[in-house]
């Protein structure tokens, strides 16, 4: 089905040669001045291969991290500037199988891999041939590493692939979830995580009984100034948390996209952005809320709302006393953003759940004066985070920070706003006493 470029090969090779041509003469011009022309033919060879034996003495062979460190440029009363890259060797690396590509895939997802230490693509599934062709040319996938949705269990055969990253319609991460666990590959999916509870736990249950990891992707929580906020709740900086609000709303496209269809989405604005609000309240407190109340309305006659609800407006009450607000939308004007309300100051993140540009405000008093900070930390992409903490868990096998459970528990809350909102009175939960109860180990400061 795919064809090596040979027009692209005898250009290249004849770009190669051209270049040995310039780098001869510019050698015979300036290094060999002064020798005969036999002199040189001879010394060509020579310096070829004196230069192997130094290169072969100057790097012997290396094992663990190629950790390199430099000095700092910065004075210590200067913001720190960024430690080298450091990544892995390129056959280190856990192999990733990138399936769909849409959206996500083409403009984030594999873009991403090249800011990852631990990960890189090796595969590719995707039932459009033609589009999944330029793509691997694109990222030097080999022919022969591009799967259909039919041929998709045939990559229990690839050795490359450690990992399946599945970046399918919500209704699709179950299946492929399972196929994939049965393929003998580790399971890396979007969120939501699926449809139902249901679906939830025989995805859990499929990948325990291959031996393989199941992560949900959930970047918010790998995210460095996400990570910061949560660390001054936990640590009570500013005293206990008493509210959050969280708001997550965009306009979206008049068209037939999958995420208007409820057999593909599972429903409309709740588990596509909603999602950020209800596990991002988690991950910063890491309770699990006991009650939720919601309330959901959709414009009558948008065609884009017929199956799926256009605005959700849920509250979570926590074992703490901490009670999150949270509004999500599909048709009102782009706004992704929280604020943490604690006793003696308040957290603000705007924009908080954009895959770029995030912004970070703390407001307090102390002495009595008002004063608003705003951390500046070096911006990382979320992508590439949440791929080396996978790889990493791979390679250590260690349960990853956002598992299977972690994806389930928010698909019951959800399950739990709909009824709240159908019955119009709220519902409780299932007490959970210990805090991150759903979460495996959590990232190394690296990979945050």
């Amino acid at each position: 089905m795919f064809q090596e470029n040979t027009a692209y090969n005898t250009a290249f090779n004849s770009e190669a040669e051209n270049g040995y041509d310039y780098s001869r003469r510019h050698f015979i011009n300036h290094a060999g001045r002064g020798l005969l022309a036999v002199g040189v033919a001879s010394a060509l060879p020579l310096a070829a291969a004196g230069a192997a034996t130094a290169a072969k003495e100057a790097f012997p062979p290396t094992s663990g991290p190629l950790d390199i460190k430099l000095p700092p440029l910065e004075a210590p009363t200067d913001p720190k500037g960024a430690e080298p890259f450091n990544p892995d060797a390129p056959e280190r690396r856990v192999g990733y199988a990138v399936v769909g590509l849409g959206h996500l895939t083409l403009n984030e997802i594999l873009p991403a891999f090249a800011q990852c230490k631990h990960a890189k693509p090796v595969a590719l599934v995707s039932g459009d041939a033609d589009k999944m062709a330029k793509v691997a040319q694109q990222y030097g996938i080999k022919p022969s590493s591009c799967y259909s949705y039919q041929t998709y269990d045939n990559l229990k055969n690839n050795p490359e692939v450690e990992v399946i990253y599945i970046v399918l319609p919500n209704s699709m991460h179950h299946e492929f979830t399972i196929r994939g666990a049965k393929a003998g590959k580790h399971i890396l999916c979007e969120k939501p995580m699926a449809n139902s509870a249901k679906e939830c736990e025989e995805m859990i249950e499929a990948c325990k009984k291959a031996g393989k990891k199941l992560m949900i992707a959930y970047r918010i929580q790998y995210e460095p100034l996400n990570r910061q906020v949560q660390k001054l709740v936990r640590d009570k900086t500013y005293g206990a948390t008493k509210m959050l609000q969280m708001m997550n709303t965009q306009n979206q496209a008049h068209d037939q996209q999958w995420r208007h269809k409820k057999a593909l989405a599972g429903g409309g604005s709740l588990p596509d952005v909603g999602l950020y609000c209800l596990n991002t309240t988690r991950f910063l407190l890491g309770e699990e809320p006991i009650e939720v109340s919601a309330q959901i309305y959709s414009t009558s006659g948008d065609d884009r709302f017929k199956e799926i609800e256009e605005n959700v407006s849920f509250t979570l009450r926590f074992p703490s006393g901490a009670i999150s607000q949270c509004m999500t939308g599909y048709g009102s004007f782009n706004n992704k953003s929280y604020t943490v309300y604690a006793e003696t100051g308040s957290i603000k993140m705007d924009p908080a759940f954009p895959y770029k540009g995030l912004h970070q405000e703390r407001i307090h008093a102390p002495g009595g004066k008002q004063l608003k900070e705003t951390p500046n930390d070096p911006q990382k992409d979320q992508f590439a985070l949440e791929m080396d903490h996978m790889a990493e868990c791979v390679r250590q096998n260690k349960t990853p920070y956002t598992p299977g459970e972690e994806g389930l528990q928010d698909q019951r809350i959800m399950e739990a706003i709909y009824k709240s909102a159908k019955e119009n009175k709220p519902v409780k939960l299932p007490a959970v006493a210990k805090l991150d109860a759903f979460r495996g180990e959590a990232p190394k400061e690296e990979e945050a």
